[in-house]
């Protein structure tokens, strides 16, 4: 039995390089770039973006996807700003009772 597994060993490598191609490197380069750009285009038909306006189209995603980014941004800082400001008059207001209490029995 050791032998036959011995023997099943040493054709498999043959067999493998029966299934290998070879290809001089610029056609091998070209022939990926011919896939990438196909799979690039098979993409982009799936997503709608395929027409004479895709460029464009893709231009104004961007663009609206930043001006998103944009006002989430900006709502934050005006959160942030809000809650400063909040504790701020609190701060003041409580000072300002406080000194009344203080200056009210003068």
């Amino acid at each position: 039995m050791a032998s036959d597994s011995g023997a099943t060993d040493r054709e498999e490598p043959r067999v493998e390089r029966r299934k290998m191609v070879t290809l001089p490197q610029e056609e091998f380069e070209a022939m990926l770039e011919r896939a990438a750009e196909r799979g690039a285009r098979h993409a982009l038909h799936g997503v709608g973006l395929d027409g004479a306006d895709a460029a464009h189209d893709i231009r104004e995603l961007r663009s609206l996807l930043d001006a998103f980014n944009e006002a989430k941004k900006t709502a934050w800082l005006t959160i942030v700003r809000m809650l400063v400001t909040g504790l701020v008059m609190a701060t003041l207001a409580g000072a300002f009772v406080k000194l009344k209490v203080f200056g009210g029995g003068q």
